[in-house]
C-alpha cells in the first residue's frame, strides 16, 4: 500500500466525498527512517523540485551544545528515554527530545535525524567523574 496524504475518501458517517481532483504523485509519503545508535550511516533521498534529503539511519556521535554556548562532539554510549512513544522507547529509535547518554553526560536531541543529515543535542547534566 502507498502511504497517502490527501483527503480520506469518506466521512466520519461513511459518506464519500465528490473528487474535486484526481490522486496526484505529489500528495504521497513515505515510510519513517528509524535512526539507531550504530556506525554513521546516511541515506539520500530525492524529493520534489529534484532536490535532495539527507537523514541518518544510524549514528554513534552527536553536536551538544555545553553551557558556556560551545559545541563539542561527543561519543553516544546509550540510550535513556524517549518520551514521544512507548515504542520509540522500546526500539531505541533516535527522534527529536530523546535522552541519550554520552561521554560528557546526558544529552536531549535537539534536531530531527529523519530530516537532517547531523545530529545536535542540549547537555542535560554534566557527569561526574
Amino acid at each position: 500500500m502507498v502511504i497517502y496524504q490527501g483527503r480520506q475518501g469518506r466521512t466520519e458517517t461513511g459518506k464519500k466525498y465528490k473528487p474535486h481532483s484526481k490522486k496526484k504523485k505529489a500528495r504521497t509519503g513515505r515510510p519513517p527512517i528509524s535512526t539507531i545508535i550504530e556506525r554513521k550511516l546516511l541515506k539520500k533521498q530525492q524529493v520534489r523540485g529534484d532536490n535532495l534529503k539527507i537523514k541518518i539511519k544510524s549514528i554513534d556521535e552527536v553536536n551538544v551544545l555545553l553551557k558556556n554556548k560551545t559545541y563539542k562532539k561527543a561519543k553516544i554510549i546509550a540510550f535513556v528515554d524517549n518520551k514521544a512513544n512507548p515504542k520509540l522507547l522500546k526500539n531505541k529509535i533516535l527522534t527529536k527530545g530523546a535522552i541519550v547518554e554520552t561521554d560528557l553526560g546526558d544529552v536531549k536531541i535537539t534536531s530531527r535525524p529523519g530530516q537532517q543529515p547531523v545530529l545536535n543535542g542540549v547537555l542535560l547534566e554534566v557527569k561526574n567523574e
